[in-house]
């Protein structure tokens, strides 16, 4: 994916917005309505009425981008439509661009063995 990998914030927004706002009207939509700074290095996601359609701002360091997808067939799956934010990991962001349900999407788990006297 082009964009942010790795140990980023992910921050989306569980209500809906108006698509017709670009990379600037966003960045608005972040300051007023989540209370946060997009120019922070976090990923912003932004949902549309239909479900099929989601949208990134982010800073990359050199610039303010802006990600948009539509799903050709099927919807993203999204958390209930309430007021507020709601944080993911990389993973869950990953799988929820993919289309597939971020919320089956969890941290690797390490597992400790004994040692095997020998």
């Amino acid at each position: 994916m082009i964009g942010p990998t790795g140990a980023v914030r992910v921050m989306v927004a569980t209500k809906p917005v108006d698509f017709r706002k670009g990379a600037e009207g966003l960045a608005v939509l972040v300051r007023e309505t989540m209370a946060a700074d997009p120019f922070s290095g976090a990923v912003y996601v932004f949902r549309a009425k239909r479900a099929d359609r989601i949208k990134l701002v982010f800073w990359d360091g050199t610039g303010l981008c802006l990600f948009a997808k539509r799903l050709e067939d099927g919807i993203f799956r999204w958390p209930k439509i309430e007021n507020g934010v709601m944080k993911l990991s990389a993973a869950q962001l990953s799988a929820l661009l993919e289309g597939l349900d971020w919320r089956r999407v969890h941290e690797a788990q390490e597992i400790v063995t004994p040692m095997q006297p020998g």
